[in-house]
Order: C-alpha cells, then sequence, then structure tokens
C-alpha cells in the first residue's frame, strides 16, 4: 500500500475520532471513547483502593460525595458515573481519573479552611475529566506510537486504544501539559460558581497550598498546584476571575467553614503509625504486631498492599505483604508453579519459631530483563507472609545474603512503646478571644511544630486568630 493510500485511510479515521469537548467548545481527535474512559477509571479506582485504601470515616466520605456529586451535576457530562472518594493517604494530593473517578487525600483536608476552598479542588479535578485530558494525552501517545508524522499506520492501531486501557494506574502519571492546569482552573471555577460557592475561595487554596509547599517533610503540594504554571501565577488568574463576579453575587455565595470544620474533626492527621511506621530501616506494625529489618543503608517506604525496601542503587528489592491464610508450603508451591517462575527445591525453615518455606528462583521483568531472587513464607499471628527479594539476573548473587539475612530478621514485636504507638488527630478549639497564632501554640500545644499548626489555620507567623474562631490544633 502506498504511503499517499496510508495517510488518506489515516485521516479519514481520525475525521471519524473528531468530535466537540463540550466542557471547552473545541474540535478534538480522540482515540478514546467515553467507554473507555469509564473502564480506565474503574479500573484505576480498583488499583488505588487496593494499593491505598479509603479513609475509614463514612461521615467524612459521604460529606465529600455529596459535595462532588453537586459540583458534578453543573459540569458538561453530568451522566458519568462519577465517584469521589477520600483515600487513607497522608500526603498532601488530590487526583481525577477518566470518566469520573476523583480522589482527595485525607492528608489535603487538614489544610483547607472551608467547603469552599474543598470545592475548588474538586472542580479542578472535575475539570480534567470533563475537557478529557488524559483521554488527550493516551490519543496522543497512540498517535505518536502509530508514525502520524510518516503517515505509516497500522488501522488496528487506529480502531481502538483498549492497549491503552490495561494501563491502570500508570495513566495517573501521564502529566498534565501547562495549559491542561490552566484549563482545569478555569472550569473547576465555572464548577464553583454554577454551584453558588464563593469564588474567593479558589483563590485561597492556591494561597493555603503554597504555605503546605514551605514546609519540611509535610509531603508533596498537589500536582495540580505545584506543576506549571507557577502557583503564583495561578493564584493571580484565580484573583482576576474573581474579581468579575458582582458582590451581590459573592456575598450571597457558600463558604460553609464551620460546616466543613466539623466534618473532619477528630481525623487521622499525617502518617498512622498503627499501620506501621519506621525507625531508622526497622519496621514496626503494631496492629500486626511484627517487625522487621531491612538492609542498612536501604531506602524504604510503608505502602498499603505492601513494605518496601531498595538498595542504594536500585538494583535489589525486598518486599513483605500477606499472602493469605494458607499454609506456607502451599504458597510456595503456588509461587513456584507461576508461568516463567524456575525454582530450586523449597526447604521447610523456622524463623525466630516462626514456621516457613522458602527457595531461590529466576524470573523475568515486565519488560523481560532477567531477575532472581529468594521468596519465603512465614506464619505469624494468623497470616501468612511473603517476604520476597530480588536484584537482577547477575546481581543477585552479591545481594544473596543480604536478602537472606535481613528475611531472618522478622520477628514479633513486643515492645511497650511500640505496641502502645497511637496516631495524631485533627482538634477544635473556639476561641474565646483573639489570639496570635503562637499565643494559640502556647495556650492550646500540639505535637506538630508551630509552621504546621500556622499552615492548617491559613495564617503565616505573627497572625491573630479572631475571637470565637474554630481553630485546629493536633493532639
Amino acid at each position: 500500500m502506498s504511503r499517499a493510500v496510508l495517510t488518506r485511510s489515516l485521516c479519514l479515521a481520525l475525521l471519524a475520532g473528531c468530535s466537540t469537548n463540550p466542557a471547552t467548545g473545541k474540535q478534538e481527535i480522540s482515540l478514546v471513547s467515553e467507554s473507555q474512559e469509564i473502564e480506565i477509571g474503574n479500573e484505576v479506582q480498583a488499583s488505588t483502593r487496593a494499593s491505598i485504601g479509603d479513609y475509614p470515616d463514612s461521615r467524612l466520605q459521604s460529606y465529600v460525595t455529596t459535595l462532588g456529586h453537586r459540583l458534578a451535576a453543573t459540569s458538561e457530562r453530568p451522566n458519568l458515573p462519577w465517584n469521589f472518594e477520600v483515600i487513607d493517604d497522608p500526603a498532601v494530593n488530590a487526583f481525577a481519573a477518566p470518566g469520573g473517578k476523583i480522589f482527595v487525600t485525607r492528608g489535603i483536608l487538614p489544610f483547607l479552611d472551608s467547603e469552599g476552598e474543598l470545592a475548588g479542588v474538586v472542580g479542578h479535578e472535575i475539570g480534567h475529566v470533563t475537557a478529557r485530558h488524559t483521554a488527550q494525552q493516551i490519543t496522543r501517545q497512540q498517535l505518536f506510537s502509530i508514525g502520524l508524522v510518516a503517515g505509516s499506520v497500522a488501522s488496528s492501531r487506529i480502531a481502538s486504544a483498549a492497549g491503552a486501557i490495561q494501563q491502570g494506574l500508570q495513566l495517573l502519571f501521564l502529566s498534565y501539559s501547562r495549559g491542561n492546569e490552566a484549563q482545569a482552573d478555569e472550569l473547576g471555577f465555572r464548577y464553583i460558581r454554577r454551584a453558588n460557592y464563593n469564588p474567593n475561595e479558589m483563590s485561597d487554596v492556591f494561597r493555603v497550598l503554597e504555605a503546605v509547599g514551605t514546609l519540611s517533610g509535610e509531603g508533596r503540594v498537589p500536582t495540580w498546584a505545584a506543576t506549571h504554571p507557577a502557583p503564583a501565577d495561578r493564584l493571580a488568574k484565580a484573583e482576576q476571575r474573581a474579581a468579575t463576579v458582582p458582590a451581590d453575587s459573592i456575598r450571597n455565595s457558600i463558604v460553609n467553614r464551620d460546616p466543613y470544620f466539623r466534618a473532619i474533626d477528630g481525623m487521622v492527621f499525617g502518617a498512622n503509625p498503627r499501620q506501621g511506621f519506621f525507625e531508622g530501616t526497622r519496621f514496626l506494625h503494631p496492629d500486626l504486631r511484627f517487625r522487621y529489618d531491612f538492609p542498612s543503608g536501604w531506602k524504604t517506604e510503608n505502602q498499603a498492599q505492601a513494605v518496601i525496601g531498595a538498595s542504594p542503587q536500585g538494583d535489589a528489592a525486598i518486599q513483605i505483604s500477606i499472602a493469605g491464610k494458607d499454609s506456607p508450603e502451599a504458597l510456595l508451591q503456588k509461587f513456584t508453579q507461576q508461568q516463567g517462575v524456575q525454582a530450586a527445591t523449597g526447604q521447610r525453615i523456622s524463623v525466630h519459631g516462626m514456621s516457613g518455606a522458602t527457595t531461590e528462583f529466576q524470573a523475568q521483568d515486565d519488560q523481560g530483563n532477567p531477575l532472581a531472587g529468594r521468596v519465603l513464607y512465614l506464619s505469624y499471628g494468623g497470616n501468612s507472609y511473603e517476604l520476597l527479594g530480588y536484584s537482577t539476573a547477575n546481581g543477585y548473587r552479591s545481594y544473596a545474603d543480604t536478602i537472606e539475612g535481613s528475611m531472618r530478621s522478622f520477628d514479633q514485636l513486643t515492645d511497650p512503646a511500640a505496641l502502645a504507638r497511637q496516631p495524631v488527630h485533627l482538634q477544635l478549639v473556639r476561641l474565646s478571644s483573639a489570639m496570635t497564632i503562637e499565643e494559640f501554640y502556647r495556650r492550646y500545644p500540639s505535637t506538630e511544630k508551630l509552621e504546621t499548626i500556622a499552615a492548617i489555620n491559613g495564617v503565616s507567623a505573627g497572625a491573630t486568630l479572631p475571637a470565637g474562631t474554630l481553630a485546629k490544633r493536633v493532639q
């Protein structure tokens, strides 16, 4: 087939996929249908719930869900299967998946000061969905991969973006462009106004999150607040939009500061030690009553599904997860019978009195690169744990002893202080008199530093909190 014929075929296929975006009013080419967007969103939702999990507060979940649906109903795509949930992540973040799946971390909520500010965050994420930003990114990926510029393409690649649907959570890391973020800001402003929220509250969101960005060790500023254009520029544009709203309209608009505060009162602040915590490279889990020592100098992370450690060079890793209730021997047999896994004969062992089964193995990663490692299953506390250590096929032998030694550190947690470790919570205080944030910090001490308490109260050093204000502390 000639290049001219291929090019004509390509143009016809692209014209068939060209439509007007209802949110932006622009003509756009999309290789992703609405049903595919919904399917992608469902996959992301399942992956997010499995890897992070929802925050266990039905009252707060209902509050955020109600707010989200109120905003989504004003959008140009009200019939999507919208879903809004608070996930149990201490990072300061919010993100959207195609098809109407919106996620707000519990970590961002203490830094917001009203329902109006939350509406600004959620409205922005709704804007990403209605503008089909992820679908656009997938389309650009697909068009690039099929050789649009060269004019040489297989028609089957145009017909469907089904391959992209399999990417799951990877879709969340398709970075939005400067234009995408600005467009989501504009659409979010549109939706909060249609729902009669105070337009100045969206401006306040950028002020708050700019303050968060100055804190050390308080988590990342959300992608939508930290990427280009700069937060200061976006704040200026938000203020310009708010300035166009008539004063009478603003006076009658919704802020809902106290109702929002009551919704977040008592929520966990920061990392929850009941879900496990690190002291150096030692991991301790009070609820599951075990401890584990990762190799010295390794980078570690506690995730919902697994605890992970990586070598400084990034060429070896160990992860711990709950494998279920089956015996270690049965789980080892299932592991070694997986397609592509080659394993030595399994061995029964005992680690600190816990029965286990282990073997070394060889396999391949997702890119087909050869790996080698060791897997150990241990029975403890009514669960069987999988301890998986691996490296490159060529590098494993240099890590073998380190991995095995680390695995044998798994032990019962008996330290009373670690077992009693509790999370800190957000608490509200109604001020009987005006006071500076410094006076508030002295009179109502918190476990967090002053700068953090100032940030969650939306003020800077030296600012005065008026009498009658609900102020936040952490205890």
